[in-house]
């Protein structure tokens, strides 16, 4: 036996977390990509201060999720309750292109809410799911607005209207309503409906179930019983959808570039921002706008 005399030695393990963080990024580096876009509130006008979905506003987002590496699908989670019919036009129409001329699988993903603009806009989709408990469907049109035909009489104002043209100044809200203008405002919405049911029909070819008067009144369908009548194709989540489809992808959220201000100084301005513009002429707008959003969640018990 041999005896060493001397100081100890430490011997020090070396941590395998830094070698398993090194090969996490290279597999990472080069795995497959699922890109996640959140498509969240309402189409068009939100209201003062607050942006809604828009085809520009969604642009960089949608183009930067339909080039990147290693795609194998895109997936949009859909959570609105609608709004705009021609900005849900204009985005279900641009995912189409991109998913074309790149050639990409697109799924959607109905959460609290894909109803009126918001299925319009799941319909870019080739395959649709819900969860056991979306509301899906409100395939009609519905305008809404307020008459306050005393209200400036009340406060002994006179309104005063100039118009070259009989049919420029409709619906106007001071004014008792005319069964002329509603009758007008009916044949625009009948003719935005079938622009709507078009849509639907061509992108659910062969899927729908039920007859156009029952699919087409503006109802709407839970979950299970949406895929029983062909409005989507399955209830799911995304992650687990994702999991099943995709193994060895990686989801990659694809979120809105920041504002330059906020990029530029940071939170702190971000949130002073936030409250100078909530006290500064927002009150009344944000307060209207709200009641908005509001009553479109209302109308699907949310």
């Amino acid at each position: 036996m041999r005896v060493c005399h001397g100081p100890p030695h430490t011997v020090v393990a070396m941590s395998p977390a830094p070698w398993k963080s090194l090969v996490n990024k290279v597999t990472s580096a080069h795995a497959d990509r699922i890109a996640m876009v959140r498509l969240d509130g309402i189409i068009g006008n939100a209201g003062v201060g607050r942006h809604g979905l828009s085809a520009d506003g969604v642009e960089e987002t949608l183009e930067r999720a339909f080039t990147m590496d290693r795609l194998q699908a895109v997936v949009l989670v859909i959570n609105s309750p609608g709004g705009s019919p021609a900005q849900s036009e204009y985005i279900a129409e641009r995912i189409r292109q991109l998913a074309s001329e790149n050639a990409v699988h697109v799924l959607a993903f109905c959460e609290d809410v894909a109803a009126s603009g918001g299925y319009w806009v799941a319909c870019a989709a080739d395959e649709i799911f819900a969860a056991k408990t979306s509301v899906v469907g409100s395939i009609g049109v519905v305008s809404s607005g307020f008459g306050a035909v005393d209200l400036l009489s009340r406060f002994g104002l006179e309104r005063r209207v100039h118009a070259a043209g009989d049919d420029k100044a409709r619906l106007d809200m001071f004014l008792p309503e005319s069964p002329a203008d509603v009758a007008w405002l009916a044949g625009i919405q009948a003719d935005l409906h079938e622009v709507f049911i078009g849509w639907v029909r061509q992108r659910r070819a062969g899927k729908l179930t039920e007859s156009d008067e029952t699919l087409f009144t503006g109802d709407v369908w839970i979950g299970r019983r949406a895929v029983d009548v062909g409005l989507v194709d399955g209830v799911g989540v995304v992650r687990s959808v994702v999991a099943e489809r995709y193994p060895d992808a990686e989801i990659e959220v694809v979120a809105p570039p920041r504002p330059l201000l906020s990029r530029l100084t940071g939170s702190a301005v971000e949130a002073g921002s936030a409250v100078v513009s909530a006290v500064v002429g927002d009150a009344i707008g944000g307060l209207v706008s709200a009641a908005d959003v509001r009553s479109r969640r209302a109308s699907f018990g949310l």
